[in-house]
């Protein structure tokens, strides 16, 4: 079974994250609704099973609880993988949101980087700041071993363009983590 859980509890957050990489229920509480908006898409689109409790520091911001929901699910995801053998390893994906258009292309290397070419018009979505969906990209990433490529390609509107990458990172990581029936794909034998 491809699935993994973690709470993870620090002074400023408490997240717990459940996700099956096959599939299943989505429900997500994080208290900001953009956000939990995001990250149903994120679950639904991939078709995972996605389950993520976030109680945070919102009388700060929305920085904290963003991030760390990122950096759990990233290890969730992580840990969900195992060793990597046996998956497609690479995923890229095309997402239009009305007048936005959004591109992802991913490698499940354990190399983990992030390329993130985006704007936002809007420097707020609801309780959401709009400079969080870099910061989500990044934890998630680097706490989960992934190259990953985003970029906006046009758009105008900060929903739409926000939630064409959280759908089109969705899209290529369902890609990518698609079971082959083969080994580790690379010449070094292991990620």
């Amino acid at each position: 079974m491809r699935s993994a859980k973690l709470e993870r509890v620090t002074k400023e957050t408490n997240v717990s994250v459940s996700l099956n990489l096959d599939g299943g229920d989505v429900k997500i509480d994080t208290g900001i609704g953009f956000f939990d908006h995001m990250l149903t898409a994120f679950g639904v689109h991939g078709g995972f099973g996605l389950e993520v409790k976030t109680k945070g520091d919102l009388e700060v911001d929305c920085h904290h609880t963003i991030e760390d929901t990122a950096i759990v699910l990233g290890k969730v995801l992580g840990e969900a993988l195992g060793d990597k053998s046996g998956i497609a390893r690479y995923g890229s994906f095309h997402i239009p949101m009305d007048e936005s258009l959004a591109f992802c292309s991913l490698d499940i290397s354990g190399r983990p980087f992030l390329v993130f070419d985006a704007e936002f018009k809007e420097e707020r979505i609801g309780g959401y700041d709009s400079c969080m969906t870099e910061e989500f990209m990044r934890a998630l990433a680097f706490n989960a071993g992934i190259t990953l490529h985003i970029k906006l390609l046009y758009g105008t509107n900060s929903h739409h363009a926000t939630e064409g990458i959280y759908k089109a990172v969705a899209h290529a990581l369902a890609v990518a983590v698609k079971e082959t029936g083969k080994g580790t794909l690379s010449t070094k034998g292991v990620l």
